[in-house]
């Protein structure tokens, strides 16, 4: 996003030197310390490497292998603590100051670039200005989120707005439901449920050209997250029928059905399909891992071709998102734009023992790329096929459906509002590598606008 040319203050410009004294600090200690001691820091990283080989273990075996995999993990983390415990008190010293000035620098280069959550809040919200609606609607559902809607006394907040309130019954056709209310003279219309729910009324926005109000009201609620509200502020969202902007919103397409977040195939569809995933997803999860992911593991029956032309006839993996999600570690569960009309597309295919825990090393380092089995490419369209039918994570809720999926964007975008204090970006869209944080703050010394700074 383009920077209006607001000038950074005293004030971020000496945050943005502070910062960047802090980290080179560390840097040279840090180099300091590994030149004196190398054979501490090898030791450390050997107890480190053991520590995730055995919690790899433990998540993708069963019986006596989770056992060894449990004993291994143990006794590395035992090691590494005996090693701090038994470092001399300088070095633990120096380790926790090094620490403790890495914590400051970030902080204050939060301050510089203006992406602390007051000053996101403070500032002009991206987008395009519109004013208040007159005739609004907003539907609950008021199962999603365990309740929330019903929590946060919605309709009531709504009637007190002057926002027509409308819940949503079992049994009701709710497509039919939402249908009816655009036809009826409403301007504005507003979901307060889960991204699925969500999903409904954007659909239906766009057939009727009517502009959207997401209330972050599911459980997750990763729309909201990407779209850059406060998803604790259910209430605050309300304001967006009030004085806002608005925001163009993607809506991809899978054989018909509308998703604003991704579809999962593999790996989390069979997670999710358990009868057991809702009321206990750790134990369900490490349940199904050692068969999905384990030394005897075979990829599922997916069918795909890759972006450089190669088919696949296997993944234990496939990721479809509305729109492409970040790149580094902090944005990888986020996406920065929500309007580029491209589907984001993740493929994992793991091949023999080892392999597993391979990949899960390169994304510990920011850099899932580096594993020969992943690939993740931008398309407009995209096509899935099987010998079987397929099972799919459809924004969180399992689904099985025959073959072939054919993914794509539809043409018809959703202008979505947003509350004129809502933070504005998405983790991905304000996550910077730190050679971009460093040239950012760079930048801000030197008197030019950050790209957060509008």
């Amino acid at each position: 996003m383009e920077s209006t040319g607001v000038r950074p203050s005293a004030g971020q410009r000496a945050a943005a030197i502070a910062a960047i004294v802090l980290v080179v600090a560390v840097v040279v200690a840090t180099l300091a310390e590994v030149a004196k001691e190398p054979g501490r820091v090898l030791l450390h990283l050997v107890l480190l490497a053991l520590l995730v080989a055995g919690l790899w273990i433990a998540l993708t075996h069963v019986s006596t292998g989770r056992v060894f995999g449990i004993a291994v993990a143990v006794a590395a983390a035992i090691g590494i603590v005996v090693a701090l415990v038994g470092a001399e008190g300088a070095l633990a010293v120096s380790l926790a100051i090094r620490v403790g000035l890495l914590v400051v620098a970030v902080g204050l280069a939060k301050v510089a670039l203006g992406t602390t959550t007051r000053s996101l809040k403070e500032a002009e919200v991206p987008g395009t200005p519109v004013g208040p609606a007159t005739r609004g609607v907003l539907f609950m559902n008021l199962k999603s989120g365990g309740g929330k809607a019903e929590q946060f006394h919605l309709v009531d907040e709504c009637r007190r707005r002057g926002i027509e309130p409308v819940v949503l019954e079992p049994g009701q056709d709710w497509m039919e439901r939402v249908r009816e209310a655009a036809a009826s003279g409403f301007d504005v219309l507003g979901m307060a449920g889960g991204d699925g729910s969500q999903a409904m009324v954007a659909a239906i926005a766009a057939e009727s050209g009517l502009p959207m109000v997401v209330v972050p009201a599911g459980t997750r609620n990763h729309l909201a997250l990407d779209l850059g509200l406060d998803r604790d502020d259910v209430v605050g969202a309300l304001d967006a029928y009030g004085d806002a902007v608005e925001r163009r919103l993607d809506l991809a397409d899978m054989n018909g059905k509308v998703f604003v977040n991704n579809v999962s195939l593999g790996l989390y569809a069979a997670i999710v399909r358990s009868p057991d995933y809702r009321d206990a997803k750790v134990d369900t999860t490490l349940a199904t891992l050692p068969k999905t992911l384990g030394p005897d593991s075979k990829p599922f029956d997916l069918r795909f071709t890759d972006p450089d032309g190669a088919e696949h006839d296997g993944a234990h993996v496939i990721q479809i998102s509305n729109n492409p999600y970040g790149e580094s570690t902090p944005a990888i569960g986020s996406r920065p734009r929500l309007d580029t009309r491209r589907l984001g597309i993740v493929s994992l295919v793991l091949g023999p023992e080892g392999s597993p825990a391979a990949f899960f090393a390169a994304l510990a380092t920011g850099h899932p790329e580096r594993f020969g089995g992943f690939h993740a490419w931008s398309a407009p369209t995209f096509e899935v096929t099987s010998g079987e039918p397929i099972e799919i994570g459809l924004d969180g809720e399992t689904q099985v459906m025959d073959p072939p999926l054919r993914f794509s964007i539809r043409p018809d975008q959703v202008r979505v509002r947003l509350p004129r204090h809502a933070p504005g970006y998405s983790p991905a869209a304000l996550a910077l590598g730190w050679r971009d944080g460093l040239r950012e703050l760079w930048g801000i010394v030197l008197g030019r606008p950050s790209r957060f700074q509008r």
